[in-house]
């Protein structure tokens, strides 16, 4: 059966909320709260989301040639080779013991790029955020706003009690998939599954422009090295940065290789731009490589690799390219807390943060 075309993107497929601006505010006073808090028990600035980096990696995203002219689209236009910096972290906005089974994130920083930039986005970079599942927890920021006020509350506090419920949710959560169902909800509060991050696929969750149209993103592993780590748990019971540490060990040799996948939106009701917590089924709209990311065998947390990434950069869905334009209430919240929370970082750890410039070929 063949696929209808993609959609188009006109400015048309989103549909502003009134009252956005005004839940922006709120999500960046609810971000102060964990920024204020952990910065004054560590004595140093973390994220308010995904503060906790399991390994910093350098690799190089390769462009396929002879895509056709719905995916040589924004950075994917042409064949070529770039720099990338790879962030495997967990998501909450403080440091926790890996005990407590949060989702993974992976950030992707591409550099070199060329072509017109998003509002406010320096350098020349192209940077891609993802978690490992398709959706999303929340429909709108407002939503988000009231699930992050809660989690504000705990933050740096009551590590007991957060393994105890992690290890009640993670059961929970095995329940639930054993019988076909899976809970981001449950996931999110500690319940996912504590496994390997080299073998996870990871999503971009919400949708972005993608050139003339509406995609989705994803980063599949594609290499051996990493699809047999795919699902396999890590004990991290009596560590407290166990999933930093097997990170390290299996980059010591492996050789790392992700697919990275295009989901072009092909209707606006099976796949809508304003609800991401609703699922891009792949059989209606189904994943395609555009692009291919490795990573050789490499100390995965380098000190001055480490600073330059962990410390120096940060990672946002607006920075890069006007053709891969965030799209979505929850998108659109994401501008004004991503660059306040590295402001507060800058200011509070008198180091400055900066895009990186730098192409390979």
């Amino acid at each position: 059966m063949s696929l209808p075309s993609p959609v188009l993107y006109t400015p048309e497929v989103e549909e502003i909320l009134p009252d956005e601006q005004a839940t922006i505010g709120k999500l960046n006073e609810t971000f102060d709260t964990i920024l204020v808090t952990t910065a004054k028990d560590y004595g140093h600035a973390v994220r308010s989301v995904h503060a906790k980096a399991h390994g910093i990696l350098r690799g190089r995203l390769t462009v396929l040639d002879g895509l056709p002219p719905e995916l040589a689209q924004g950075l994917f236009s042409k064949p070529g080779e770039y720099e990338a910096y790879i962030r495997i972290s967990t998501n909450a906005g403080d440091i926790l013991p890996d005990a407590i089974s949060l989702p993974r994130g992976l950030a992707l920083k591409v550099v070199g790029v060329d072509g017109a930039r998003l509002p406010d986005a320096a350098g020349d970079t192209q940077d891609f955020v993802m978690v490992n599942g398709p959706v999303f927890q929340a429909k709108t920021a407002e939503k988000f706003l009231g699930s992050l006020k809660m989690l504000s509350k705990t933050t740096d506090r009551m590590e007991g009690a957060k393994k105890t419920m992690s290890t009640v949710l993670q059961g929970v959560n095995t329940a639930l998939e054993t019988v076909g169902v899976s809970s981001s909800t449950v996931q999110s509060l500690g319940g996912a599954p504590n496994v390997d991050p080299m073998g996870e696929t990871y999503f971009s969750v919400t949708p972005f422009r993608y050139g003339d149209y509406i995609a989705k993103f994803s980063l599949k592993p594609s290499s051996k090295d990493l699809t047999d780590l795919t699902g396999k748990e890590i004990d991290a019971s009596d560590r407290q940065d166990a999933i930093r540490e097997t990170v390290h060990a299996d980059m010591n040799h492996l050789e790392a290789e992700w697919e990275f996948r295009v989901q072009l939106c092909r209707d606006l009701e099976q796949q809508p731009v304003e609800d991401p917590t609703v699922e891009w089924k792949e059989d209606a709209a189904p994943f395609v490589t555009v692009a291919r990311l490795r990573a050789g065998p490499q100390d995965s947390w380098q000190p001055e690799q480490v600073q330059r990434v962990d410390e120096e950069m940060r990672f946002s869905v607006w920075t890069g390219l006007e053709a891969h334009r965030p799209l979505g209430n929850i998108n659109r919240a994401r501008k004004a807390p991503y660059e306040h929370s590295a402001g507060f970082r800058e200011r509070f750890n008198g180091c400055p943060i900066h895009e990186p410039s730098s192409r390979i070929s």
